[in-house]
């Protein structure tokens, strides 16, 4: 008991010391960013749509800018299910396109020991938060577990695509980052102008206006290894402020360590490529189109003549939080007609995923 309190006290003056460093050191750094493009003579940046599309490649001859995907998991049947059809997934665009930019893959296990699967999927064992710590909010984890990751192992790639179990890979991902910015989908519930005074306690005025910080999650985000390295210690511990402090945890609730990468991604300079078709969730997203991914978060319902259901449980039904406990089933029903593309796209992935897992369910 003893050493876990010393443990905890340690974390929290670490974390404490640590963001009073990074406001220290970075206090004469110019956050400003500027989009592939723009010039010294261009409008301010409030005046630029954050939606931009990638630059043009101008040279036929493209060099491989291979990036590493790490995803977070905790040991539950929800969090492993999802990580076996997500590795599934990256397995087979890996194969069908093997000059992609897609390098290798790893699971963040944040449970502090292995599991049954540290065999089928490439696997770095996180110790977990002290007791106590994340108050119930278990994806305080996520920022400690990429801390020790970057910390303890010699990663390849110079970038990282930072995923989630419940993505599932369409078509391979090219590297999307550009000239120093990273890329990443921009959610339109991370609003930091809404919430500026509440951020102003963790980026403060002097690290320039609010708007150098991006409506962005940790995931999907694509960034070079370096500056990674430099933001998960202060993405992990404004995480940490942010749950200690009551505005912000009632201002950001489960998004709060959302808030707290994109916060940290602006304290050191990193500025992100919006990339809105980065991926898509349905059932509010209803073709694939351009994106890569299916971020399938939300609940699926729908009647027998193929209308939604949303709020009211459907006839006919996909949504994760089903299989909470339980693995879902081989050979899901597929959705009725008239479901839009991107729903019957996901359960066939699905389907496809668990019919060719070994020991689909054990």
């Amino acid at each position: 008991m003893g050493c876990r309190n010393l443990f905890f006290a340690a974390v929290i003056s670490f974390s404490a010391a640590l963001i009073t460093y990074n406001i220290i050191i970075s206090a004469n750094a110019s956050l400003k960013q500027e989009f592939p493009g723009e010039s010294a003579q261009s409008s301010s940046s409030s005046s630029v749509d954050p939606i931009i599309r990638m630059p043009t490649e101008t040279s036929k001859k493209k060099t491989r800018r291979l990036f590493h995907t790490a995803v977070t998991a905790s040991d539950s049947i929800y969090n492993t299910w999802q990580s076996r059809v997500m590795y599934y997934w990256f397995k087979q665009q890996k194969l069908r396109h093997p000059n992609s930019d897609m390098g290798g893959f790893t699971r963040i296990l944040h449970t502090g020991k292995p599991d049954r699967f540290m065999d089928e999927i490439p696997t770095f064992v996180a110790n977990p938060l002290p007791d106590g710590i994340d108050q119930g909010y278990i994806v305080l984890n996520r920022p400690w577990a990429f801390v020790q990751w970057l910390q303890q192992v010699n990663i390849e790639e110079d970038y990282i695509l930072m995923s989630e179990p419940d993505h599932i890979l369409v078509k391979p991902i090219p590297n999307l980052s550009r000239d120093g910015l990273g890329a990443a989908f921009p959610f339109f519930y991370i609003e930091p102008k809404k919430y500026e005074k509440v951020l102003r306690k963790f980026f403060p005025e002097e690290r320039g206006p609010i708007t150098n910080i991006d409506p962005i999650g940790n995931s999907p985000v694509i960034v070079g290894k370096a500056a990674l390295k430099k933001i998960a210690p202060t993405w992990m511990n404004v995480s940490l402020a942010m749950k200690k402090d009551p505005e912000a945890d009632k201002a950001f609730g489960w998004v709060l360590e959302m808030y707290a990468y994109a916060v940290a991604s602006a304290f050191h300079g990193v500025g992100n490529i919006l990339y809105k078709e980065f991926m898509i969730q349905p059932p509010w997203d209803t073709t694939i189109g351009k994106s890569y991914i299916i971020h399938y978060t939300y609940g699926c319902d729908y009647d027998l003549q193929g209308k939604m259901t949303y709020g009211k449980i459907g006839e006919w039904r996909f949504d994760k939080r089903s299989y909470d406990n339980v693995w879902p089933p081989r050979n899901l029903s597929l959705p009725p007609p008239g479901v839009p593309e991107s729903v019957v796209t996901l359960v066939k992935m699905v389907n496809e995923a668990t019919a060719n897992i070994p020991n689909w369910g054990s």
